[in-house]
C-alpha cells in the first residue's frame, strides 16, 4: 500500500468524522478500499481508527460542554450489543454485498436528512416522562451565535431500541455508525445538530471498542498499518474539533449531506462492477 496516501486519507477522515459525528470510517473504509485493501481488513482496522477519532473529538467536546454524557451512556447500552452482532456477520458474510450495504445505509440517510434540510432546529415543546425521568436535557454556548442553547431530549423509548440498529451497522461496516447516530439524536430525539454529533463522537467510541474485540479475535486486525492509521486520524480529528465549534448548525448539517451523497454512491457502483 501507498504509506503516504494512506496516511493523508487517515488524516480526512479524523477530520470530516469529528466534525459530522461519523466517525471516520465514512472515509477511511472507501480510501483504505481504493488503495488497495481487502474490505473486511479495511473494516476492522477503521473500528479501531473510530476508538481514535471518538477519543481525540469526544474529550474536546465534553471539555466544552457541548456533548451530553446522560443521553450518551444511556444510548451505548443499545449501540453495544448491536455491534458485537454486526461484527460477527462481517466475518461470515461475502464481501461485494458489504459495498453495497455500505452505500446503501449511507443514501438513505442522506434522504432522510435532506427532507429536513431547510428546517431549522427548534425546542422539544414538550419532554415525555421516560425522557425526563433519564434527566434527558442540557444546555451549552453556541460559539457562532453567541448564544445559550437550551434543548431536551424526546422519546428515549424510541432512540434506545434505534440505537440498537446503529450499533449493527457500526460493527456491520465499521464506520462508527456516527450517520445514523447523528439522524436519531436529531430527528427522534429533537436535540440540536451540534449536541448529535458531539454526543455521537462519544457513543462511537464505545460502540467501536466492542466491534474491534471480535475482529481482533478473528485476526483481521494487522498493527503495521492499523498504528499509523490510528495515529493520522487522531490528528485529523484534533483539527476537526477545532472547526466544528465555530461553525453554525445548519453548516455542519451541509457538510454532513454532502460527504453522505458522496460516498454513498461510490460505494455502491463499486460494489455493483464487483471492484
Amino acid at each position: 500500500m501507498n504509506m503516504p496516501a494512506t496516511l493523508a486519507v487517515s488524516i480526512l477522515a479524523g477530520l470530516i468524522g469529528a466534525m459530522s459525528g461519523m466517525g471516520g470510517g465514512i472515509v477511511l473504509v472507501p480510501g483504505l478500499t481504493l488503495l488497495g485493501m481487502d474490505i473486511k481488513h479495511a473494516i476492522a482496522i477503521s473500528t479501531v481508527s473510530v476508538i481514535a477519532t471518538s477519543s481525540g473529538a469526544a474529550s474536546a467536546y465534553v471539555r466544552d460542554r457541548i456533548t451530553n454524557l446522560k443521553v450518551g451512556m444511556f444510548l451505548e447500552v443499545f449501540t453495544i450489543v448491536g455491534a458485537l452482532a454486526g461484527a460477527g456477520i462481517t466475518i461470515a458474510a461475502p464481501r461485494r454485498p458489504l459495498f453495497i450495504l455500505f452505500g446503501s445505509v449511507l443514501l438513505a440517510s442522506w434522504v432522510t436528512l435532506f427532507a429536513q434540510r431547510h428546517e431549522h432546529w427548534r425546542p422539544v415543546a414538550r419532554q415525555d416522562k421516560f425522557s425526563q425521568w433519564l434527566e434527558l436535557a442540557g444546555s451549552y454556548h453556541d460559539q457562532a451565535t453567541q448564544e445559550t442553547i437550551s434543548y431536551r431530549a424526546a422519546r428515549a423509548y424510541l432512540g434506545g431500541p434505534l440505537m440498537l440498529g446503529a450499533g449493527l451497522i457500526a460493527g456491520l461496516l465499521g464506520i462508527g455508525a456516527g450517520a445514523l447516530k447523528v439522524l436519531i439524536q436529531d430527528l427522534v430525539m429533537g436535540l440540536p445538530p451540534k449536541v448529535s454529533a458531539t454526543t455521537s463522537n462519544l457513543i462511537i467510541g464505545v460502540t467501536a471498542l466492542a466491534g474491534t474485540s471480535v475482529y481482533l479475535a478473528a485476526g483481521f486486525i494487522d498493527p503495521g498499518p492499523t498504528a499509523p492509521v490510528m495515529l493520522s486520524v487522531l490528528l485529523g480529528a484534533f483539527v476537526g474539533t477545532r472547526l466544528l465549534v465555530r461553525l453554525s448548525n445548519q453548516a455542519v448539517r451541509r457538510f454532513f449531506l454532502v460527504m453522505l451523497a458522496v460516498l454513498g454512491i461510490e460505494m455502491i457502483l463499486r460494489g455493483i462492477r464487483g471492484v
